[in-house]
């Protein structure tokens, strides 16, 4: 008997979340960049690492002889250089992404058709806002780990070639933690960057010509200007702590003043939760997606 409108609540959920579902898709199929630039650079890597692979085996030999903590920086660079290059890189392609999201339906004419659809704006805004907040970077953290794999089967086979064991590698670096680490900290990126990729959106939104000069312009301006004017730069450093602050919240870096990860205890969720300057970008984020809604309501083709 309870199953029934159980079961139609269900149905219900289900109804009310594919038209997001599918929204989202159509990103995806739409902009295959989102997955094609990611999947480049990865390959670029790993080709890269296997050319620097020649001479590993005599410099492994040099390092294993060295102080425990020592050999482990000297062994780590690659694979935090990989994770490195992967985050700027999806960050690179999601502000791109959003500068055209809501731009490029309006210039190639294709909102008149999708308008069309039994899709609100609100759903449609709210999937051009989860590919850079959600889906890229959990395309980053499939392909770090895949990397670092594949790094470390290309380390194992060459030392192997040269008599030596392999098990040096996953001795100096806890590979699981690292991934932890790198999952948290994509995370906590994204959400700090809310209001930026917000405000991208409402640019797109809103521009009929050069977006990507009217979502930087404004701020340049406003900077320049406190520097002629007041001899300061408070703006300009407001802007990059927005970009970059993230990381003193959201991790314990001994103290703050060395940047290194050595243990899970390192990670500080409730701190970084409770920071009024992460819910304030959220709220800021929010408006801009608010208004952005409202303009793809009203603003027809370019």
């Amino acid at each position: 008997m309870n199953s029934i409108p159980n079961e139609g609540a269900t149905a219900t959920v289900r109804a009310s979340t594919r038209p997001f579902y599918w929204s989202v898709v159509r990103e995806l199929w739409e902009n295959r960049s989102l997955y094609i630039a990611p999947l480049i650079v990865a390959v670029v890597q790993v080709f890269g690492f296997a050319i620097s692979a020649v001479g590993l085996a005599e410099r492994r030999q040099g390092v294993l002889s060295l102080d425990p903590a020592l050999a482990r920086a000297r062994i780590e660079p690659p694979y935090d250089i990989a994770a490195m290059i992967m985050m700027m890189t999806v960050g690179i392609v999601g502000i791109f992404y959003c500068l055209d999201a809501l731009y490029g339906e309006r210039r190639d004419r294709s909102i008149l058709f999708w308008k069309s659809m039994p899709v609100s704006d609100l759903t449609s805004v709210l999937a051009k806002v989860t590919i850079p907040q959600a889906i890229l970077p959990f395309i980053a953290c499939v392909l770090v780990v895949v990397i670092q794999v594949i790094i470390l089967l290309i380390t194992s086979a060459t030392l192997l070639a040269h008599g030596m064991s392999p098990a040096s590698t996953w001795t100096y670096i806890p590979f699981f933690q690292n991934w932890v680490v790198f999952f948290y900290g994509m995370i906590a990126l994204s959400l700090w960057l809310a209001p930026v990729y917000a405000w991208l959106l409402l640019v797109s939104a809103a521009v009929r010509r050069a977006a990507f000069l009217w979502a930087v312009l404004p701020w340049f301006v406003i900077g320049v200007f406190e520097r002629i004017t007041f001899g300061t730069a408070y703006f300009g450093q407001f802007v990059r702590y927005r970009l970059v602050g993230f990381a003193p919240g959201a991790f314990d870096f001994h103290g703050r003043h060395y940047p290194s990860i050595d243990t899970l205890a390192q990670l500080t969720p409730g701190r970084y939760l409770a920071s009024p300057c992460l819910w304030l970008g959220l709220l800021v984020a929010a408006v801009f997606i608010a208004a952005a809604v409202r303009l793809r309501r009203y603003r027809g083709p370019i």
